[in-house]
C-alpha cells in the first residue's frame, strides 16, 4: 500500500490536466509521448505497489501472448528467473513450436522474457526496442539477440513486456572478481582486453557509420542531418521526466535544461544511438574471445553518435590498468586510442565540443534518473527492486557534483 504521506502529491496522483499540461510543456518524439503519458495514467489508476510475480503468472501470460501471435501448438518449459537485466524482471525458457506459421518442423528455441516491473527506473518502449533490434539483426550491422513479440501495453502479461532469443555468453569475466553493479569499472583482464576492445570498437562504429535518416519505422520520428530537431526534442523527453517523477525540486537540473537548449549542436550524421553504450551491455564468449550480443536497447534513439562516445568513455565506467597509470574507457582501451580507432573505422570526426556538450547531457539525464525516477519509483513502492533504486536515488548528489564540473568544462 502507498503511503498516506504520498496523498496530497500530484506526482504521485497525478490528474488529467497535470499530465496534459506536461505533454504541452515538453513536446517530444510520438512515440516518447505515448510512453510517458501511459506511464502517468497507469499510475494515477493504481493504488497499490509492487506485488511480486510468480513464475507460473509469467508462464501464463507468455501462453496467452503465443496464442494471438503464433499458429500452431506449442509448449512452454524449464521457466527459470535470469539474474542482471537492470530494473527488468526476466525468465528464461524453451518454447518448443512450429515456427510463427505453424507450417515448420517442431523445434525448441531458447527465449527470454523480458518485463517491466509497475514502473521501472526508465520508462521505454518496448516498439522502439523490438523495431530497432529487428532492423539491426536483419542488416547485419552487429550482433544482437533475436527480437520476436511485444505485449506493449500490458495486454497479457502483468506488464509490458518482450521477447528475445535467448543468446549464450557472459558479460564480465567468471575468473576476477567484481562487486560492482551496472557494468561500473568492469576489469576484463589484460587478454581478454587485448581481443575485446577491437570487436567493440567496429561493432559501435559500424552502427553509427550507418546513415540512420533512412531509417522508416513506426517508433521513432523521422529526422535529417543539419537540424537540432532531435536533440531538442530528447531534452524535452528527461525534462519532462524530471517533472513527472521529482520528489523535490532541484534548481541545477534547470539551468542545465537552460543550457543544453541555448547550445543544442545541429546533428551532422543521423546514427543508430543506443543510449547506454558500454561494458557490462554486452555479452562475450569468454573461450573464444568473441562478442556474442549487444543488451539493453530500451533508450535507443536516431542522432549523434557523440552521445554514445560520451557514454562509453565516461570515467564511472573505467579503471587504470595493470601498470597503474593508464586509464581504460570502459575498461578496454585507453580513451584517445579508442575514439582515433573510431574515427579510421566509422571515417567520421569526432567533435571534442560536442563530446564535451554530450557530457552534460548525459550526466543531466543520469542525475534524473536516479535523483527523480529512483526516487520515485522507490517512494511509491513500484518496483521489485526497492533496495537498488533506493540506493541509487542516495547517488544523486554525486551526480549533481559531477554536473556542476562538466557545465564548467564545457563552458571553458
Amino acid at each position: 500500500m502507498q503511503s498516506d504521506l504520498n496523498a496530497d502529491d500530484l506526482r504521485q496522483h497525478p490528474s488529467d490536466a497535470f499530465i496534459e499540461e506536461l505533454r504541452r510543456r515538453f513536446p517530444t518524439d510520438k512515440e516518447v509521448d505515448v510512453v510517458l503519458t501511459r506511464k502517468m495514467q497507469n499510475r494515477a489508476k493504481r493504488k497499490q505497489g509492487y506485488t511480486p510475480v510468480t513464475l507460473d503468472e509469467l508462464v501464463a501470460g507468455v501462453s496467452k501472448l503465443l496464442e494471438a501471435k503464433i499458429s500452431g501448438s506449442f509448449s512452454i518449459a524449464k521457466p527459470r528467473w535470469l539474474s542482471g537485466g537492470a530494473s527488468m524482471l526476466q525468465m528464461a525458457f524453451e518454447l518448443t513450436w512450429q515456427g510463427e506459421s505453424g507450417q515448420e518442423a517442431e523445434h525448441v528455441t531458447p527465449m527470454v522474457l523480458r518485463m517491466s516491473p509497475m514502473e521501472p527506473v526508465v520508462e521505454s518502449s518496448f516498439l522502439r526496442e523490438a523495431e530497432i533490434v529487428k532492423f539491426i539483426a536483419d542488416s547485419g550491422i552487429m550482433p544482437v539477440a533475436p527480437s520476436y513479440w511485444i505485449d506493449e501495453e500490458g495486454v497479457y502479461l502483468p506488464y509490458p513486456a518482450i521477447i528475445y532469443g535467448f543468446v549464450t555468453g557472459v558479460a564480465k569475466p567468471t575468473n576476477i572478481p567484481s562487486t560492482q553493479v551496472t557494468g561500473v569499472g568492469l576489469n576484463f583482464g589484460p587478454e581478454l582486453r587485448e581481443k575485446l576492445a577491437p570487436q567493440v570498437v567496429e561493432h559501435i562504429a559500424k552502427l553509427h557509420a550507418f546513415d540512420a535518416s533512412a531509417v522508416d519505422l513506426p517508433g521513432f520520428d523521422k529526422i535529417t542531418a543539419g537540424s537540432n530537431d532531435s536533440v531538442i526534442k530528447e531534452i524535452n523527453w528527461w525534462h519532462r521526466v524530471w517533472e513527472e517523477d521529482r520528489g523535490e525540486d532541484e534548481p541545477l537540473i534547470q539551468i542545465a535544461a537552460n543550457w543544453l537548449k541555448r547550445n543544442a549542436p545541429v546533428v551532422d550524421h543521423v546514427s543508430i544511438i543506443h543510449n547506454d553504450m558500454r561494458s557490462g551491455n554486452f555479452l562475450f564468449d569468454e573461450s573464444k574471445a568473441e562478442v556474442t550480443a549487444w543488451l539493453d536497447w530500451e533508450l535507443v534513439t536516431l542522432g549523434d553518435r557523440h552521445q554514445d562516445l560520451g557514454w562509453l568513455t565516461a570515467h564511472q565506467f573505467g579503471h587504470f590498468a595493470e601498470d597503474g597509470k593508464t586509464f581504460l574507457a570502459s575498461g578496454l582501451m585507453p580513451k584517445d586510442e579508442m575514439l582515433a580507432a573510431y574515427e579510421k573505422a566509422t571515417g567520421l570526426p569526432v567533435d571534442p565540443v560536442r563530446m564535451k556538450y554530450y557530457d552534460v547531457m548525459n550526466t543531466w539525464k543520469a542525475a534524473i534518473i536516479v535523483m527523480g525516477t529512483g526516487y520515485r519509483v522507490a517512494n511509491g513502492g513500484k518496483s521489485h527492486q526497492d533496495i537498488v533504486v533506493s540506493w541509487l536515488s542516495a547517488i544523486g548528489y554525486l551526480l549533481l557534483a559531477g554536473l556542476t564540473q562538466t557545465l564548467k568544462e564545457a563552458k571553458a
